[in-house]
């Protein structure tokens, strides 16, 4: 068992803590806001270097965890933040009033980088900023719309300056289990995988 996976099995029982996994996973938080007082008291230092709410939860003590929840005023907060993801869920859309009959079932928007968050960093500048409103607004339309683009090993790489004042990059490494992200799978549980032949070997990709 991974260290991921025995985090969550060892939180599994704590009531609640599926919901919270529910909410941590929607990336709406990213530009709804709000849900920042759910993250925060659960590793205030790591919410404030990463605002990975993924994360948070993922590394965040058990007692820690249990001693949240039994707050009433902290479990009525994950309880409002449910209903309204359920709420936005379920309501009619701009899309779904203004074309009610659309044979339109699916936009597949392409791009090499998306900003949604930087709990996702798969983004450097002008492109992610685009795509990722472009992808924001769609879903507050209710447009069908699915970004496709790539989740990167390493992704874009940070600048700081070492002790002499010189510019120095790192490519921090993406580790998909603490990234607010989920595999696809089909209906038996496996994850997908797509096999692409090309000229003297094949290239399998998973989504």
């Amino acid at each position: 068992m991974t260290d991921h996976a025995h985090s969550i099995w060892l939180k599994a029982d704590v009531e609640g803590f599926d919901t919270l996994v529910d909410l941590a996973l929607n990336l709406r938080w990213s530009w709804s806001h709000g849900e920042e007082e759910l993250w925060e008291p659960l590793d205030p230092e790591l919410w404030e270097l990463t605002h990975n709410p993924w994360l948070v939860l993922l590394t965040s003590s058990l007692s820690r965890l249990k001693s949240l929840m039994a707050e009433p005023n902290y479990r009525a907060k994950v309880e409002e933040a449910a209903r309204i993801k359920q709420t936005q869920m379920q309501a009619t859309a701009w899309f779904q009033r203004q074309h009610p009959h659309s044979l339109l079932t699916t936009v597949a928007y392409f791009s090499m980088e998306f900003m949604l968050s930087e709990a996702l960093p798969i983004y450097s500048g002008g492109l992610g900023n685009v795509a990722g409103d472009q992808l924001k607004a769609a879903s507050d339309l209710g447009v069908p719309f699915v970004g496709v683009g790539l989740l990167y090993q390493q992704g874009y790489f940070r600048q700081v300056l070492d002790a002499d004042g010189a510019q120095r990059a790192l490519y921090p490494y993406n580790d998909p289990g603490l990234l607010p992200v989920e595999p696809v799978r089909n209906k038996v549980g496996e994850w997908v995988r797509l096999k692409f032949v090309l000229p003297g070997y094949s290239v399998w990709i998973r989504a």
